[in-house]
C-alpha cells in the first residue's frame, strides 16, 4: 500500500512538472489565449455556481489554448478552500492556466502570495512559477509560445506581471505601481527572446491586475472602443516607466488588465493596445455581463483579434493592430465604380497663390496640370503659397473597412467617391487625422486637397486594413 501510495506520488509529480514545463505552439497557424479577471471567489457565497458556470461556457465556447487569471481570484476566507476550488474548475476542464495577483489577493486576513504560488504550482494545468527571487511582487513569468513547424523557436511571447496592491504610505496614492527592478527583469527577458530571434522583438502580450496611468489617454478618445463604466482609471499615481519599456523594447503588443469591473474599453497608445478584460465573478461589483476577453493570435505576424465572450456569446471584434472592429464592417459599403482604368497613376492641377484652406484653392493661380505616381509634393515650383487638387482611382482589394491616415503641414482634405473622410484643413504644422470608410472591392474615386502656406511642408498619406497598414503604394492608384 506505501509502494503504491509511492508511485502515485511520483506520477502526480511528474505529470505537474511536464505541465509547467510545456511548450505552447501554434496550431493552424492561430493561439488563442482567453483572459479571466476579478473572479472575486468567496468560498461561503451561492454566487459562485454562476460564477464557475460563467467559466466553463467560455472556455466550452471558446477552447482556448491557455487562460490567463489577471488577479483578484480569491477574495475572501477561506482563501485556501477558493484557492483549491479555482484550481478544481481548470483541473475538470483540462484547460492550461497561470495567474497574476490582484491588489486583492494577498492581503493580510487571506493568504501570502508565497502560499498562493505554492498551491498552484501542486496543480498538474497550472504553468506559471513563483517567479524570481529578489524583485518585487510574485509570480512574474514569460510564457513563450512555438512555432506549429519549428518546434524549437518560439514565435510568440506572454507575459505575466504582478502589479502589486499598495504603497507603503498615503502620500504616494491609493495604489501600487511596477517597480523598477519588475522592469528590468521584463527587459532582460525581452532582450534575450529578442536576441534569439535574430534581433527582431517576437510579437507579446502583457497580462497583469492594475492598468497603467497611460489608459487615461483612452477615455473619450475617437478609435477606443467598449465601455468606461467606472467613469475613470483607477492606476496608481506614479508613473514608474513600464509602458516606456514596451515602446522601447517593441515586442508588446497589447496590455490586458482587470481591476476596474465597469472598465471593458480598448484602444491604442502609441500603436500598444490598451485592453481592460471583462468581469468575471458574480460576487464582484459591477454592472457588466460576466465573462471573459478572449485574444487570437497569429504565427508571424503582429496581429491579433480581440473580443468578450460571456454565456450568451461573443461580442464585437478589435482587430489589432488596425483599429478596425466587426462594428464598421456592419457597413454600409460604398459601391465600386463602374470603371476600368489600365494606368497607374494621379492626376494632378497645381496651383500658386495664398491659401488659409483648401477652399481658397480653387481661387489661387492655375500653373499646371499632369500626371504624378502618387499623391507627393516634391515637384512644386515654390517652397511656399502653392497647392494641388488630386484625383485618382484607388483599386480595392476586397469588400472591407479601410483606414486613411494623413500628415499633412499645411492643410488637406481626402474624398472617397465623393464622401469626405478626412478633414485635416487650415494653416497648420503637420497634423495627422485619419478617418474610416467601408468599400465594396474594385475601384473607387479618391480626390486630396492640399496646399502648403508657409515655413515647412508636407504630404503623407496611410491606408490600413485588419490586417495592417502601409503607405498607399502606387500600385493601388490609377488614372484614366
Amino acid at each position: 500500500m506505501k509502494k503504491n501510495l509511492l508511485f502515485t506520488l511520483f506520477l502526480l509529480l511528474v505529470v505537474a512538472t511536464s505541465f509547467a514545463q510545456r511548450q505552447f505552439r501554434f496550431k493552424d497557424g492561430k493561439f488563442k489565449v482567453v483572459q479571466f479577471t476579478d473572479i472575486h471567489w468567496d468560498p461561503k457565497s451561492p454566487g459562485c455556481d454562476t460564477t464557475r458556470n460563467t467559466i466553463l461556457s467560455v472556455l466550452k465556447q471558446e477552447k482556448p489554448d491557455i487562460a490567463i487569471l489577471t488577479g483578484d481570484v480569491v477574495t475572501d476566507n477561506p482563501a485556501r478552500k477558493g484557492w483549491e476550488a479555482i484550481v478544481k474548475i481548470f483541473e475538470d476542464a483540462k484547460m492550461p492556466f497561470a495567474v497574476t495577483m490582484g491588489n486583492h489577493d494577498a492581503e493580510p486576513q487571506y493568504m501570502s502570495k508565497k502560499d498562493i504560488y505554492d498551491l498552484l504550482m501542486r496543480s498538474p494545468y497550472f504553468v506559471g512559477s513563483h517567479g524570481p527571487k529578489g524583485i518585487h511582487g510574485h509570480g512574474q513569468h514569460v510564457i513563450p509560445v512555438y512555432g506549429e513547424k519549428n518546434k524549437d523557436k518560439a514565435e510568440a511571447l506572454l507575459y505575466c506581471i504582478d502589479s502589486n496592491d499598495y504603497p507603503e504610505t498615503d502620500e504616494l496614492g491609493h495604489y501600487d505601481w511596477i517597480h523598477f527592478d519588475q522592469i528590468a527583469w521584463y527587459r532582460e527577458q525581452s532582450k534575450h527572446y529578442t536576441q534569439l530571434n535574430g534581433g527582431s522583438p517576437l510579437p507579446a502580450l502583457a497580462f497583469f491586475h492594475i492598468a497603467l496611468p497611460e489608459y487615461r489617454n483612452l477615455m473619450n478618445r475617437k478609435g477606443t472602443w467598449g465601455k468606461c463604466d467606472e467613469g475613470e482609471v483607477c492606476a496608481a499615481d506614479i508613473n514608474s516607466g513600464m509602458f516606456a519599456s514596451f515602446a522601447e523594447c517593441k515586442d508588446v503588443m497589447g496590455v490586458f488588465v482587470g481591476h476596474d469591473h465597469d472598465n471593458d474599453f480598448i484602444g491604442q497608445e502609441k500603436a500598444i493596445c490598451l485592453a481592460y478584460g471583462r468581469v468575471t465573478g458574480t460576487d464582484a461589483y459591477g454592472g457588466l455581463v460576466r465573462g471573459g476577453r478572449v485574444i487570437e493570435m497569429y504565427e508571424g505576424q503582429r496581429r491579433f483579434d480581440t473580443w468578450i465572450t460571456t454565456p450568451a456569446g461573443r461580442e464585437f471584434t478589435y482587430y489589432y493592430p488596425s483599429g478596425i472592429t466587426s462594428i464598421d464592417e456592419e457597413g454600409p459599403y460604398l459601391p465600386a465604380l463602374n470603371v476600368k482604368p489600365t494606368k497607374h497613376g494621379v492626376n494632378y492641377t497645381y496651383y500658386e497663390g495664398k491659401f488659409k484652406k483648401t477652399a481658397d484653392i480653387a481661387n489661387g493661380e492655375k500653373v499646371k496640370e499632369g500626371v504624378l505616381r502618387n499623391f507627393i509634393i516634391t515637384e512644386a515650383r515654390s517652397d511656399d503659397h502653392f497647392a494641388y487638387d488630386f484625383r485618382s482611382y484607388i483599386k480595392i482589394p476586397a469588400k472591407g473597412v479601410y483606414y486613411f491616415d494623413i500628415a499633412s503641414d499645411d492643410g488637406s482634405r481626402l474624398f472617397i467617391d465623393g464622401k469626405e473622410i478626412i478633414d485635416n484643413d487650415g494653416s497648420h504644422s503637420q497634423e495627422f487625422v485619419s478617418g474610416k470608410v467601408a468599400l465594396e472591392a474594385g475601384f473607387h474615386e479618391m480626390r486630396i486637397l492640399y496646399f502648403e502656406d508657409y515655413m515647412g511642408q508636407s504630404l503623407k498619406i496611410k491606408i490600413t486594413d485588419k490586417n495592417g497598414s502601409s503607405i498607399l503604394p502606387d500600385e493601388m492608384l490609377y488614372v484614366k
